[in-house]
Parts: C-alpha cells; structure tokens; sequence
C-alpha cells in the first residue's frame, strides 16, 4: 500500500502517518497540488492520496484528470470543519476523514484501498489444486498468465502470488488494458517524454518503471491492440522499455503476470493477439475453474462475505438457513465469486430473524434466487403452448381432427398426398374424411391443378 501524503495540517497529518505506517502502509510526503504531481510523474506512484482539505482539491483532481492519472483521493481537515469536507467532496475526494485521525478509520480505508479484504478463500479441490501451483512457482521470477471466466478471482490470486514472491516488499502494480484507451494505453505502460504528444505537459513515468522491482498486472491483456503487444514482447523479452517521445531505452526489472477470461489460442488463430507474446507470457498457466465447477466453495466463501458484511453494516451475523445453502449451491453463478458476494451483501440487509432465508436471497431486481428462471424463448413456447391447450378444451375430438386435416390440405395449396404425408395418413383415408366434410356442408380446399406446391421443410 503506498500513500502519498500531501499538506501539512498543522501537524496533523504526522499522527496520521504514524498509523498508516504502522498498518504496513509505505508513506511519500507533499508539501503541496505541484509538488504532489511531481512525484506522482516521477514513478514513485501511490494507491492513495490523503489531502489537507485546506488545499485547492479541486484543482489536483483537474490536474490528474489532464494528465491521466487514476488515483483516489481522501480529504483530511478538523472534525468541525463541516462546509470545507462538503466542498472536498464534491470537487472529487473519495472521503473525509477528521482530525486527529483515528487509528481504527485510518486503518479502514488503508484496508479498502488496498483491497486486504479481499482474502484467498477456498475448500474445494478443484481451487486447491490451483492454490498449491500457485504456491510452488510464487518465489521464481517466472512469467504467469491467470486464466478464468470473468469474476472468479483473477487479480486476488495475481496478489496472492506476488505476496509469495520475493518481490512481495516493492510494488503491485496493475494495469486494466481494457479499461484504457489503445492511444492512452501505451503512454500508460511505458510513460512519455514531455512534449511528446498534446497534453504531455511533463515527464511521466509509465507502470513499468513504476513497478520496477515488483510485479505488472496486465489485467484482460487480450483487450490489448495487437499493434502494441509488438512493444510489450520487446519489453518483456529485453527488460527495456521506450518512453513515448523517449531517445533512449529504460531497463526495468518487474515480474509479468497476466489475466484474460477469453481464450488466448482462438485470439492468436484469429489474428488479433500474438504468439510470441502468449508463449513468453503463458510460462506458467493458473486456470481458476468457474464457481460452478467448485461447488464446496460457494458455502466457504457465502459464510465469508455473510461475516464481511455483517461487520461492514453494524447488523447481527446470522447463519444461512439450511434452505438457503441448498438454493445457494444449486445455482449456476454466471458471475462467479463477484455475483455472489453482491448477492450476500444483499441478503445480509435484507434478512430478518435468526437466520439468512431463501426470502433474503434475492437477485438485484428482487426476484428471489429459488424462483425458477425462464428463457425467453422457453416462455413464449410455454404461453403459445397454453393457448392452444385452452382452445382445446371443450372439443370433441373429432372436430379437433377436422380442424387440423382442413388447415393442414389449405396449409398444402390442396395437394391431397402432401397433405397425407404430414398428417401421417393414408391417401385414402384422407379421402373419405374429405368426402364426408364435403358432405356436411364443409368447404374443402380444390385440388392443386398448377403443379406448384409448398417445399417440405429441411431436416437434419
């Protein structure tokens, strides 16, 4: 967790320091917006940014924004200082924290920025088995790709390797490439040079100087322009990298991990991802099976975002009922492990009694999860199927039979074998039953006499 600390308050801010260190935090120092934005372009880099309030928030908050740089801000200012954490909000801080600091809060938002709460929670054998590769490639400097559907977990398992490697004391630094502009995106990885390109006010130092020493997360790496990869691989194969505007290449030393919930080997046969760069990233493969494929997990980690919740929202931990764990083990999970922490969070505040019910598991348009789920298709099938089951009743079935045979010879342009065929009758009987419709009054369809006929559907 790197802070970047920026003001003085009085001297308010040292106590608060002090706490942050204490929770593990590594602390920067900034007199001022100018000096904050000097070492945030100079590669140090922060996960977060607690502000004097009494400094012009709004402006750091432009200036980020100008110069792309995505770091949450935390407002910090006396405790009866009302109107100036109003304003502080609403010129772009995330939150407020009052003076003297308090080392409980502090340490909460430490912890939410850095996402600690986000623990490696598992039983099943099938993540035990991804858990134990993990462990045993964690302390080489060996390239990984972190393969998975979408919420099963890719980046908490890219931290728990870092924090098992012997880079676990310098950065963890991640990048979503799918998140950033392709013309953005290689400034963000590999910085620029001052003037490079319109807005490049200043030098800025990309992620993979800032990760020097540590660990790059290229998260959804396959959303990467292909045109770019071409740099990455020069980057990963030769540890340099050239700034955007640069006249001289920069040594890194950083490990590689990446994630992708697409499969990589049907990008590279379509063209729109490289196979060197797959083989030089692909070196060790952690393939986090879906939600659905760990079914003792889905137990294991409800009770652990029950807890988590129930402590966030100061409500009384409940254990789920014994119809609640059935419903939850027998969904499907498309979302994974992301859908069903949302899906607990809720039932936490919705759930009343002594336990978590099935009526507290509920789907975020409040549908209850045990309630079954239709298709759109399946359910117009349904209904057109329940129709004709109430146009039936009160018929006798000789007139559903005359019915069918009259629409099936009109549906056939009167071609009386056609017709035959597909009711799965003789010609003959077909016949008779025309003869006797005709004699009760009823219009047949003629015969067809212009040698054009309806095509039988194709099978198969």
């Amino acid at each position: 967790m790197r802070l970047l600390i920026v003001g003085t308050l009085k001297g308010q801010l040292t106590t608060a320091t002090k706490i942050a260190m204490d929770n593990g935090a590594s602390v920067t120092h900034a007199e001022d917006n100018e000096q904050a934005m000097r070492v945030l372009r100079g590669g140090k880099g922060a996960d977060l940014l607690l502000v004097d309030v009494s400094l012009d928030i709004r402006d750091l908050v432009m200036r980020l924004e100008a110069e792309h740089i995505h770091v949450p801000i935390v407002a910090c200012g006396i405790s009866n200082d009302a109107r100036a954490a109003v304003a502080a909000i609403h010129a772009g801080a995330k939150e407020y924290i009052p003076l003297p600091p308090d080392p409980e809060l502090i340490a909460a938002v430490l912890a939410a920025v850095a996402n600690d709460s986000r623990e490696l929670v598992y039983r099943d054998d099938a993540m035990a088995k991804v858990i134990k590769l993990a462990q045993q490639i964690a302390g080489s400097d060996a390239s990984v790709m972190i393969t998975g559907e979408s919420g099963t977990g890719k980046e908490v398992l890219a931290r728990y390797v870092h924090t098992r490697s012997n880079r676990a004391k310098r950065p963890f630094i991640s990048i979503n490439c799918a998140a950033i502009p392709e013309h953005l995106l290689e400034s963000e990885l590999f910085g620029h040079e001052k003037g490079a390109f319109t807005g490049a006010v200043a030098r800025r130092i990309g992620k993979f100087e800032e990760a020097t020493g540590g660990t790059l997360l290229l998260d959804e790496i396959s959303e990467m322009d292909v045109r770019l990869q071409s740099k990455l691989l020069r980057a990963i194969q030769e540890r340099v990298i050239d700034r955007v505007g640069g006249t001289r290449p920069v040594p890194v030393d950083i490990r590689i991990i990446a994630t992708s919930n697409r499969n990589l080997a049907d990008a590279v046969r379509e063209g729109t991802f490289r196979e060197d760069l797959l083989f030089r990233l692909n070196v060790v493969n952690l393939k986090i099976p879906p939600l659905r494929e760990r079914p003792a997990d889905i137990l294991e980690l409800a009770q652990h975002f029950a807890k988590k919740y129930s402590d966030a929202n100061g409500v009384p931990l409940r254990p789920l009922s014994s119809e609640a764990r059935r419903v939850l083990t027998a969904n499907r999970w498309p979302g994974n492990v992301r859908e069903l922490e949302n899906t607990i969070h809720r039932s936490v505040l919705m759930a009343q009694g002594d336990e978590i019910g099935v009526e507290a598991i509920i789907t975020p348009d409040g549908d209850r999860l045990d309630t079954p789920k239709i298709a759109p298709a399946v359910a117009h099938a349904t209904f057109a199927a329940e129709q004709v089951t109430r146009a039936l009743v009160g018929r006798t079935v000789a007139d559903v039979e005359r019915d069918l045979i009259l629409e099936t010879l009109k549906h056939c342009l009167g071609n009386r074998t056609h017709a035959a065929n597909i009711l799965g009758i003789s010609i003959r009987t077909l016949r008779n039953k025309l003869n006797e419709y005709a004699d009760g009054g009823l219009p047949i369809t003629p015969p067809n006499t212009s040698g054009e006929y309806p095509r039988m559907p194709a099978i198969g």
